[in-house]
């Protein structure tokens, strides 16, 4: 491997260089690697530049050799590898570039930062190892990258990637990817099209600080926007990343909606709505629920659902301590999948550092019949929306790993079941659903119950039938709540949790929803 002093940067639109373009590597890969000028780098510098972007009208990223970069599809892309021996070094960090393809056609600029001075990567064929017949050896030396990701010491595995858009993600906890994350999201279930902003520009910087791996700064631009991120990012084998992001974000135009720290996930069944799937798994999910702590203190599960529409949930809130999507279920039992592991997916949580003030949790759960389509995002929409000339800021951590790093007061859900209503050996009653929502923890053992009180809130005009919790007979900790609904609405939001005679909430708050047409649907009602 060549050593780097410095970072890189790389972005997945290119942008025309600017007046003050930066720029910067250290010790080149081969004898053959070409570098920009140094010039001067900050994250004020990346800042100044984004708000001069965001004064000029937007400028889409121009595709070179767009007639060869048809040719490299998905069979010709896979066979582009990239030479260990050219990997970059940015301190302890080992990073490697992908390659431009048909489905990654806008290249991004690297840079690496070293005090305080930029140059950048520019793209040469010797970083890759690619067919004699690879359509890749048709290109020149103007493309630029796809992308980029850092990978572990021996080189074998990467723990984070950037490739298309502003999308990124690593492996978790147990090096298997799962769910992505964004830059930003415009517009996202709406109407509307949606907005996809790209970073353009990435910068790699070692840090200062021995905690973590990596510093990444990205200047991100779309028509609506301008923005500069920092990102510094640090990897436990076994435990994890933990990524400290800040941002600033400056906006040409007015947005209608908002997305704060975006999460993409897939969630095509599981326990919940096993009769919507005829695939030979018991689940198939990336993440089976969003998990919410308010800034009352109050622990919301959501579970997910695939509905047979776009449907838009909004948890209002201000100053919300932490949101993200979780897979809980870890029971390989429940997937059966020993290809691509669902059971070993990562959650991600994020917990905002600076003052978000009062908006909403949006959830948006798109319909999928397949799990290669990602159908679920959720985000922090700020109930102010932005205006043409204004200027954002949002703080937080994205903590990658097992679980939530909060501490749980209350019993968490661990199961959410839908079926039919009515009980075996009667007529089974039109319309009618039956709801059981588990619950786990210690708060819970050794109780009765007469010790539990069940609390069920339905819309208007609908009424749980039959409700009542029991504890799970071999499972201490575990309690159920059971009831019907009977209705004939598109969608039933329901808001349950269990409490002590007292009052004090011994689980988290449940906030299912529920669509009962769908149910009908299928049942060939």
């Amino acid at each position: 491997m060549s050593r780097l002093f410095s970072a890189t940067a790389l972005s997945l639109a290119f942008l025309a260089p600017l007046a003050h373009a930066q720029t910067a590597p250290v010790v080149p890969a081969t004898s053959e690697t070409r570098f920009g000028e140094e010039a001067p780098f900050s994250f004020d510098i990346l800042a100044d530049r984004a708000r001069d972007l965001s004064t000029r009208p937007y400028v889409e990223a121009p595709i070179h050799h767009p007639d060869i970069l048809e040719k490299i599809d998905f069979t010709a892309h896979w066979k582009i590898l990239f030479d260990n021996d050219q990997t970059v070094d940015v301190g302890e960090a080992p990073v490697q570039f992908f390659h431009l393809g048909t489905y990654f056609r806008q290249p991004v600029r690297i840079f690496g930062v070293d005090n305080g001075q930029a140059r950048e990567f520019t793209y040469h064929r010797d970083y890759f190892k690619m067919p004699d017949d690879s359509p890749a050896r048709e290109l020149g030396d103007d493309m630029g990258f796809a992308g980029f990701r850092i990978m572990r010491r021996d080189l074998k595995t990467d723990w984070i990637s950037f490739l298309g858009g502003s999308y990124f993600r690593t492996d978790g906890f147990a090096r298997q990817y799962g769910q992505s994350a964004r830059g930003l999201a415009i517009n996202t279930g709406l109407s509307q099209p949606e907005e996809f902003p790209r970073f353009t520009e990435f910068y790699l910087e070692e840090p200062q600080d021995p905690t973590a791996d990596v510093v990444v700064y990205a200047l991100l631009d779309s028509p609506s926007v301008a923005g500069a991120y920092r990102m510094r990012m640090s990897n436990q084998n076994g435990l994890g990343q933990i990524i400290d992001v800040q941002t600033r974000l400056f906006f040409r135009d007015g947005v209608e909606r908002l997305g704060v720290a975006p999460l993409t996930s897939m969630f095509w069944f599981s326990e919940s709505n096993r009769f919507a799937a005829s695939d030979w798994r018991p689940e198939v999910h990336d993440t089976d629920g969003l998990l919410m702590l308010t800034g009352r203190g109050e622990e919301i599960w959501r579970p997910l659902n695939n509905p047979d529409r776009v449907v838009t949930s909004s948890f209002a809130d201000s100053n919300p301590r932490g949101f993200g999507l979780m897979q809980r279920d870890r029971n390989f039992e429940n997937y059966q999948d020993d290809g691509i592991f669902y059971d070993r997916r990562p959650s991600v949580w994020i917990e905002p550092t600076s003052d978000w003030g009062d908006g909403a949790v949006t959830l948006v759960e798109l319909p999928t019949d397949d799990e290669v389509y990602d159908n679920i995002v959720a985000f922090w929409n700020p109930a102010q929306k932005p205006a043409a000339g204004q200027e954002m800021d949002f703080n937080y951590t994205m903590h990658w790993g097992k679980d939530a790093p909060i501490p749980y007061t209350v019993a968490r859900t661990t199961a959410t079941r839908i079926g039919e209503g009515g009980y075996p050996g009667n007529e089974r009653p039109k319309n009618q659903i039956k709801v059981q929502v588990e619950f786990t923890g210690d708060i819970l053992k050794g109780l009765t119950s007469e010790d539990v009180e069940f609390h069920i809130d339905l819309p208007e005009g609908t009424e749980a039938i039959d409700p009542g919790a029991i504890p799970v007979v071999g499972k201490d900790g575990t309690f159920r709540m059971t009831f019907d609904v009977r209705s004939d609405a598109q969608t039933l939001d329901v808001r349950a949790y269990l409490a002590s005679p007292s009052g004090e909430p011994l689980t988290e708050t449940w906030l299912g929803q529920i669509h009962p047409a769908q149910i009908a649907y299928l049942r060939g009602e």
